[in-house]
């Protein structure tokens, strides 16, 4: 049985919810359930702090997770982004007070508070930059005020509460996160790759969550168009392989139906009514194997 590990609390865990269930797998009924089995497709769900989840699935006892890459990287564990699930967007930024430094170089020397240690640890190491790192737990913005650091690096959104705080960001993000899939990484015996290649839920559940991806990002356009103009027509919904095309009872007229992406469906249906197309619909896609 296939063992993942689902953040339990935080912006992660209901979006990770809801994308499983679309995937069409059981999920908790009860926010205080920690586990769930889910017979029908052979996997067991632990809901699990979503700090705690790379460190599970780097030890071998769980085989996947869903988690942030902040939390991924900070945690140290030895395991893997295996896809990036389009959910959980954040940005890490350093912080100072306005004209206290003029670029990221000027951290050199200099202390910073964080609640992400490694994720600061790593971006220091990786452009050859030495800081004294202050760990802390929460209220970030506050370290420089109280005398505790000179720079502090946090999640940023708005930038709303560095400003109240009385600072401004420094530089570019330390690092974009988002949620993403989780597995151990590579194994270094041959057991333990036999075992892996045995969990044939793993890839399954990679096709379903990425179905569930795809019909997030693109819906199903269909219109009608006289035959004379399908070559304009279809230029502008080429669709994923190729659009469907089909004849219609009214003479020289054809259906076309093509996948388009959400974001470009009202520009592209007028573009479309604009030519000559008519009876113009699009429908949400549920679900999809490519």
């Amino acid at each position: 049985m296939l063992r993942i590990a689902v953040p339990n609390k935080g912006a992660l865990s209901r979006p990770a919810i809801e994308m499983l269930r679309e995937a069409g797998y059981r999920q908790r009924g009860d926010d205080r359930d920690l586990v769930c089995q889910d017979p029908a497709n052979d996997v067991e769900f632990f809901y699990l702090r979503p700090r705690d989840i790379a460190v599970y699935v780097g030890s071998g006892d769980l085989d996947l997770g869903i988690t942030g890459r902040d939390l991924l990287l900070d945690s140290g564990a030895p395991a893997t982004e295996i896809m990036d699930l389009s959910f959980g967007g954040a940005q890490f930024r350093f912080a100072a007070r306005p004209e206290t430094l003029q670029s990221v170089a000027e951290i050199d020397g200099r202390r910073v508070a964080t609640a992400f240690p490694g994720v600061v640890a790593h971006y220091l190491a990786a452009n050859s930059l030495s800081a004294t790192v202050v760990r802390l737990d929460g209220a970030v913005e506050n370290a420089i005020r109280l005398g505790v650091a000179d720079v502090i690096a946090d999640v940023v959104e708005t930038g709303a509460t560095l400003r109240q705080a009385g600072l401004v960001t420094v530089g570019e993000p330390l690092l974009r996160s988002s949620a993403i899939l989780i597995g151990r990484t590579a194994s270094e015996t041959a057991e333990d790759a036999a075992a892996a290649d045995g969990k044939a839920g793993t890839a399954q559940l990679l096709r379903r969550l990425q179905g569930v991806l795809v019909a997030r990002r693109y819906v199903m356009l269909a219109y009608d168009v006289r035959a004379d103009l399908l070559d304009q027509a279809t230029a502008l919904t080429p669709g994923i392989e190729s659009p469907t095309v089909s004849p219609l009872h009214r003479e020289g007229w054809v259906a076309v139906q093509a996948m388009v992406q959400r974001a470009e469906m009202h520009r592209i249906m007028d573009e479309l009514y604009e030519i000559g197309a008519r009876a113009i619909l699009v429908t949400d896609i549920a679900a999809t194997r490519l």
